[in-house]
């Protein structure tokens, strides 16, 4: 069988959340998603325009399964001076940071913070 036509990339990322209103707080206040559409009070869709973040309400009992591990969600800016402007902006509203804005070897400047419900997220400049 042929291989099929490359797809159009990563665009949509789903969670379980505990905390969900602190979680659209965090994702729509602080990091400016916009909501696209909220079928229910359980499930929330968020878009920076070309992306798609669904947070849907986890269960009271819910555990993630062993099997299933997400390291961390990522969000690009397009100039290296604003991870510092996005890293202190984050840290001056309670936001937990993870670790503090650094330079990569492959030009790219990142730091990471957790979301409400402890999801590690990263800003990172990514020199295009």
């Amino acid at each position: 069988m042929q291989k099929p036509k490359p797809h159009a990339g990563l665009h949509h990322v789903a969670l379980y959340v505990k905390n969900l209103s602190e979680c659209v707080h965090f994702y729509t206040e602080l990091l400016g998603m916009k909501l696209v559409w909220q079928p229910d009070a359980d499930n929330y869709y968020l878009s920076s325009g070309n992306d798609n973040l669904a947070l849907h309400r986890a269960p009271a009992d819910f555990t993630p399964s062993r099997h299933q591990k997400l390291d961390h969600i990522g969000f690009f800016l397009n100039e290296r001076d604003e991870v510092d402007r996005w890293h202190e902006f984050l840290r001056t509203n309670h936001v937990e940071i993870k670790a503090g804005p650094k330079d990569h070897r492959d030009g790219t400047r990142s730091f990471y913070c957790a979301d409400p419900d402890g999801n590690v997220v990263q800003v990172i400049y990514y020199p295009m």
